[in-house]
């Protein structure tokens, strides 16, 4: 919404948004020339994560368009090893078509 708010316009390209029909992806903030549309001022939460948390899944939209959250949990919830269980939802995104680029971190809490 905020890049909507700063841009002077948006076209749909297809399923992607385009501000002011160049730059598909607004996590590309470094495109100078797009610059005043655009902020790099990080969107920052404090979460606080209790004991019983068994790991975290950082993932791009390639996994999230294509796995739920409880599906990519119940995936790799029985793997131990952290390498292991991002290769496992990668892969997965890939199986189910995911048309997005595809990246994912998981860290094992102990």
């Amino acid at each position: 919404m905020k890049i909507k708010n700063l841009t002077s316009y948006m076209i749909e390209s297809g399923d992607v948004p385009r501000v002011d029909g160049q730059l598909a992806v607004s996590r590309a903030f470094g495109d100078k020339s797009l610059k005043v549309h655009l902020s790099s001022e990080p969107h920052v939460i404090v979460e606080l994560i209790g004991d019983d948390a068994e790991f975290i899944i950082l993932a791009s939209d390639g996994l999230w368009k294509v796995m739920t959250n409880q599906e990519a949990v119940d995936a790799i919830r029985d793997v131990k090893d952290a390498r292991s269980a991002a290769k496992i939802l990668t892969e997965e995104a890939r199986n189910r078509k995911s048309s997005d680029d595809i990246s994912c971190v998981v860290v094992k809490f102990q």
